[in-house]
């Protein structure tokens, strides 16, 4: 998959909803291959349906050639934030 065509197919498959600045993205997607992330903080013992959405956006950005970076909070560290 070509990055030049990367946002319009997620837009097109329904995974992205919304871009702040398109045009700025897709040149530097152009440039070559970028790092990015997606945070999960689970409130279940485990990952669900509900998180899949962005782990299909990170798969389609590594079949492109970028490096994706999943990171995964621990349910059990509460200390940190209090109203939990």
């Amino acid at each position: 998959m070509a990055s030049s065509n990367l946002i319009k197919q997620l837009q097109e498959r329904g995974l992205v909803a919304q871009v702040t600045d398109e045009e700025a993205l897709a040149e530097r997607l152009a440039q070559g291959p970028i790092a990015l992330y997606c945070g999960f903080d689970p409130t279940a013992d485990s990952l669900h349906l509900g998180h899949l959405v962005p782990l299909l956006c990170l798969k389609r950005f590594q079949q492109a050639g970028h490096k994706p970076v999943a990171l995964v909070g621990r349910r059990d560290r509460s200390d940190w934030r209090p109203e939990l």
